[in-house]
């Protein structure tokens, strides 16, 4: 006799991949960059509720998203140099690394040729990955200038300006567009993904 499962798997929605009951899709605001986007998410980072990269994703039309910690080289070098646009890593700076490439001011007046990767990740795990990917630690990387407080209550950061992925990236791209107003839609939806994780959290964990 077949004994009848007691678990059920909850639908899971196919955009976003997250449970039906807390989909984010109906936060997506699709927009359209001159600067190409590529996020390498670390595969701890999939599903983690709180995470942002996914609707980042989801919002700029023709961002590819890609997981893993150690990325095959060739397959790497392609993704970074594909259709012959110039790849600039959104990271910082960081003592006791040799100095990155510094790139070439003439190259970032023409976002069109431009391609963004972003790291999504915790600061220690993105570290492993810019170790484990030589390709990474060769690009030129971008510095964000005057950057607000993080909106990202949801998670715990190390300092006041530790930004979510999402909140980095919108302001990476509107740097580099040169268009302070581009991305605002992007953040206003992050602030309601941010709401309703906090409104599921309080009501998961009632105090």
């Amino acid at each position: 006799m077949t004994v009848p499962s007691t678990t059920t798997r909850r639908a899971t929605c196919a955009a976003c991949l997250r449970a039906q009951s807390a989909c984010i899709c109906h936060w997506v605001r699709p927009l359209s960059s001159r600067v190409d986007l590529v996020i390498l998410q670390h595969p701890l980072e999939v599903r983690n509720a709180k995470n942002s990269a996914r609707l980042l994703h989801l919002c700029v039309t023709g961002s590819r998203l890609e997981v893993g910690e150690a990325f095959e080289p060739a397959a790497l070098h392609h993704l970074l140099y594909a259709g012959g646009r110039v790849p600039l890593l959104l990271y910082p700076e960081t003592p006791g690394d040799a100095p990155a490439p510094v790139p070439d001011p003439s190259l970032l007046a023409q976002p069109e040729g431009l391609r963004l990767v972003v790291l999504d990740a915790t600061w220690r795990k993105s570290r492993k990955m810019l170790h484990l990917n030589a390709g990474l630690q060769r690009l030129p990387r971008l510095a964000l200038h005057d950057m607000p407080a993080s909106a990202y209550r949801i998670r715990k950061a190390h300092a006041p300006h530790q930004l979510s992925s999402l909140e980095a990236a919108a302001l990476a791209l509107a740097q580099l567009e040169g268009d302070p107003d581009a991305y605002r839609p992007l953040l206003q939806a992050f602030d309601g993904f941010v709401q309703q994780q906090a409104a599921l959290f309080s009501r998961l964990n009632p105090s």
